[in-house]
């Protein structure tokens, strides 16, 4: 669903929150710019990008953790409730933190395109401007579809200032407050 879809959802996220409790095992919803989402289940290319992203960030930001699918409040107010391919923290952020938690302190989150159109439009709009509104400092996306990675930084109330696209395979530099550059050909194995 896109923004301006007259099937948009009006609910509050404690609405969603009894909603996605009730969802089988095997959905994942997510809520984000008005709108319900479900979450296709990964495939196995899906989980070797998210797999490479959390050993990078071992190798490179050992101070840091990459937590995979960590539920996060997101948008305006904190109204959006969403779990990113990652969340990059630092170590024991989320301890005594429930299920949804505070974006203060994350200084990343990850997507990675799941290769359906709506999933793709909610990773490459709806939840960049719920990332931003949040204040989460770097959005990185692997788009398997497009061959690429975005990043995105700066955030500026429901957007980010700047944007830079590399192709799968190409050096990214992800800005501070990560100050990571990743070598990604690894990834051109992984892309469809």
């Amino acid at each position: 669903m896109t923004p301006s879809s007259p099937h948009r959802l009006q609910m509050t996220a404690e609405e969603f929150e009894k909603v996605a409790r009730g969802a089988p095992e095997t959905v994942r919803l997510e809520y984000a710019r008005g709108g319900i989402g479900a979450r296709l289940p990964a495939d196995g290319d899906h989980d070797e990008i998210v797999m490479w992203l959390l050993e990078q960030f071992l190798h490179h930001r050992p101070d840091l953790r990459l937590y995979p699918g960590r539920g996060l409040k997101v948008d305006r107010g904190q109204a959006g409730r969403v779990r990113p391919d990652g969340v990059l923290a630092p170590r024991r952020h989320f301890t005594g933190q429930g299920e949804w938690a505070d974006p203060a302190g994350v200084l990343m989150v990850a997507e990675v395109t799941p290769g359906d159109a709506d999933g793709d439009h909610r990773i490459r709009a709806d939840k960049r401007a719920a990332y931003a509104a949040a204040g989460v400092p770097v959005y990185l996306v692997v788009d398997r579809g497009e061959r690429s990675l975005t990043v995105h930084s700066e955030p500026e109330e429901d957007t980010y200032r700047s944007s830079v696209t590399r192709p799968l395979g190409a050096v990214i530099h992800l800005p501070s407050p990560v100050a990571v550059s990743l070598r990604t050909t690894e990834l051109e194995l992984f892309a469809h």
